[in-house]
Formats: structure tokens, sequence, C-alpha cells
């Protein structure tokens, strides 16, 4: 049976258990904001279309809000006005913010709770849902589109310039050779990153075990500080400099800039999203592969496990006096028990590369034997699974208030080094000391 068979049987048969009472009534309306672009996000869009169609008690209405920064400030203000949405797709890094936005959530405990909407939250990914949950355990909101940083590269260029198209460099000594290599063969851009913060300091910093910021990277409290300017990140971000002075390594940009750069064929290795799978499938006119992030091999421990990036599905209160009807809450609750199904998460992953956040979704996966027909697939999972088995204070994810912001502060500074205006552990200290003024106003404005 196919996969698409598959979810829409499970689509219907969700949908059985909310239809039928509403059929002459209004709908109850739940307004979704997220913030995906095609491909990922035109799927999503369908995923909503489905239960819609499947029941006729609840119309989800899903609008794009533009980038992950911009839909969660929509939130933040449209809350403020007394207009939030029922549901706003959060990227991990706002989870801090959100965690300590108060009555401006609906925490999922409290929504199913209250809904008796039945939910197997511990068939989470152990990783993913910790992520997004209370030291107690107690979950916050919804995970579901979860991914980790991976390297793409061209096949072909690979060819082109004598390296074997089907070993990917495993270090980041090999990963410099390759690029050499690559231009010396003609390539104009061996190397980019999509997400600089995200792949070459937060994901950097976790396989490294080294810390980003104290208290287990703000998970033990909100006077945590960054310790982003630690020797393992300075000599990172050096080699990344030099790569660049050598033209080895192309700067794409902030956030999701450089991910058009792989697809088109313009650089021929880039560290970006797993979800960035999609796009490189629909895109790309050339052979390429997935291989797990690189790593300094006298880094002692190392390669630990990468941490999860992309969102999770918050429900929101309407505004700070305005709160929801037991009808809505129920229709938020049904539409997250229809996005917990295995197989829609099974399809989701399949086509998208953003990982299987069910335990059963990953085994049904495995047992239809698309990872032995589509090479590179487990990649994202088997890193997310490196190193001792167990996670680290270091490698278990972030949790710093602001986050948002000290990204921003973090490729500000990253910016000056590639125009060559500071040195590396000058980046990193400005970013530490500006980014510890973020971190100190947050605390002070949350402070219980």
């Amino acid at each position: 049976m196919s996969m698409r068979k598959v979810i829409l049987g499970a689509t219907l048969a969700v949908g059985l258990g909310v239809a039928g009472t509403a059929s002459a009534q209004q709908r109850v309306q739940i307004e979704f904001w997220h913030g995906l672009t095609p491909p990922p996000g035109q799927l999503l869009e369908q995923i909503v279309a489905d239960f819609n169609a499947a029941q006729n008690t609840y119309q989800v209405n899903a609008a794009f809000k533009g980038s992950y920064p911009e839909t969660m400030t929509a939130a933040i203000a449209a809350f403020r006005a007394g207009t939030a949405p029922h549901i706003v797709q959060m990227f991990e890094v706002g989870t801090g913010t959100m965690m300590a936005a108060g009555r401006a959530v609906k925490p999922l405990h409290e929504l199913i709770a209250e809904t008796g909407v039945q939910i197997d939250i511990n068939d989470y990914v152990p990783a993913v849902r910790g992520y997004y949950a209370l030291p107690d355990g107690r979950q916050m909101s919804m995970p579901f589109n979860s991914s980790t940083t991976v390297m793409f590269y061209n096949k072909d260029a690979f060819q082109k310039a004598g390296l074997d198209p089907e070993k990917a460099p495993e270090t980041w000594p090999q990963l410099v050779d390759a690029a050499r290599k690559l231009k010396a063969a003609g390539v104009a851009c061996p190397f980019t990153t999509a997400w600089p913060t995200w792949a070459q300091v937060e994901n950097f910093s976790a396989i490294h075990n080294v810390p980003l910021a104290t208290q287990g990277n703000g998970f033990g409290g909100l006077n945590a500080e960054l310790r982003i300017n630690n020797p393992t990140m300075v000599r990172h971000l050096n080699t990344l400099v030099e790569m660049q002075k050598e033209g080895l390594f192309r700067y794409g940009g902030r956030d999701s800039a450089a991910d058009a750069l792989f697809p088109s064929g313009e650089c021929a290795i880039i560290h970006g999203s797993s979800g960035l799978r999609g796009r490189i499938m629909r895109e790309a006119q050339f052979q390429w592969g997935t291989a797990m992030l690189p790593f300094y091999p006298d880094v002692q421990g190392a390669p630990f496990n990468s941490i999860i990036g992309g969102a999770s599905f918050w429900a929101m209160n309407k505004g700070p006096n305005a709160t929801r009807s037991a009808e809505e809450n129920k229709g938020i609750s049904e539409f997250f028990r229809f996005l917990a199904q295995p197989s829609l998460i099974a399809k989701w992953h399949t086509e998208t590369g953003f990982l299987p956040v069910r335990v059963a979704a990953y085994e049904a996966v495995k047992a239809s034997g698309f990872y032995q027909q589509n090479p590179g697939t487990d990649v994202p999972i088997l890193q997310m699974l490196r190193g001792p088995g167990t996670t680290t204070e270091n490698t278990r994810g972030i949790r710093l208030g602001g986050f948002p912001e000290i990204r921003v502060i973090m490729q500000e500074e990253m910016e000056r080094a590639f125009q060559g205006q500071q040195t590396a552990q000058q980046a990193l200290d400005n970013a530490v000391t500006r980014g510890n003024v973020v971190l100190r106003n947050f605390e002070r404005a949350n402070r219980s």
C-alpha cells in the first residue's frame, strides 16, 4: 500500500471521530499562522485542507506570515491587540520566549487535559519532545516539523574534481581539502552554509560538546550567560574566515538566504536544514548526496549528537483579557490529534526531509524499506543519535530567552569578521557581550 493511501485512510478515520455533530451548523473557526515556504509550506496547507475535508465541525484557516521571526513578531503583536491566532508555528529558538509568555500561550498539557483529546506524547522522540517540555516533563507545545542541520553535496561536482562522489568529507580538515579540489576544478563556490548560527555555532557547539551558554544552555534558569567565545568556537569561525579568503567558502546571508545556492548548482556543498531536501529534490539538475556534519577529530569525544531545529505548534489565548471558548479549544486539540497520526508524520518525513517526530512513524518508514530505497534519508536521524547515546547539557538544545535577537547579533558579528573588520575572537567576544545584555533584559522582564 502506498504512503499516500495510508495517509488518506488515517485521515478519514480521524475525521469520523469529530464529524457528524455539526453538519448543518456553522463550523468553529480556528486561525493558524505558520512560517513555512514551499514546498513544505504547500504540503502543510494540504494537511490543513485534508483535516477540513475529513470532518465538518472545525475549519482551520492556514495563513503564511513570513519568516519564522516575522511570524513570532506578528503573533506577539496580535496577542497584545487581543487578536492572536488560535495556533502559531514557532521556531525552536523562540521556545524560551514562549515558555515565559504566561497567559499568551495555552500549554498543550492543559489543553488536552481540559478537552479530553488523546495524544500519545510519550511516543514522540525524546530529543524532540524534551525540547518543548517543562523540566518536569509537562508538554508545552505540539512537536511537528523538527529538523536538524546536515550536509548536502553535489556528486557531479565531486566527480569532476576527482573526489569520490560516494564519500562526503567527515571532518573539517577533509572538507577544506575537498573545497580546494573543487575550486581547482573550476567550482566558483565550493562550500556555503544556510542558517549560519544554527549550523556553524549552535549545532557546531553540540557536536563538539562545548557550551553555548551556562545553565545547560539555559535549561537550568534565566540567569544563563553566553559562552560562544570559547577556544573551539573561535578556532572554527577562524577556519571559515580563512576559507573565505581562499575562495573556498561563500557567506550566503542570514537565516535561510543561502538555501538556493545548492539546488541551483552554484555551490557544491551546503550545510542546511534536513528540511531543504524537498526543494533539492524538486530543483536540482545533478546527482547529490546527504551526509552528517563534519567535526574536528582532535576535539575530545567528538562527534556528539546534533540538535533540532524547525518548529512546534503553540496554542495561544486570544489576548490579555480574552479567552477561548471550549469549542475553540476542542478544535485546536482535534487538529493536534490529527497531526499526531504516525502515518501523517511518516508521509511528512518522507516528502520533506524533516524528522519523523514519533517513534511509531520512524519504525513504519524503516519497515517500508524507504531508507534502503532512498539512501541518505536516515542521515538526520542517525546524526541525532550520534555520540555516547545520551545527551549532555551541551547537546540537548537551547532554552535562552530572547534568542532570536541573539541570533541576529551573532550574525552581525560574524559578518564583520567575514568582511575583515575584526578577528574571529573579537567577533565572538562582541557577540557574548551584546548577547548577555539581551539575556539580562529578558531575565529582568520575566523574573517571577
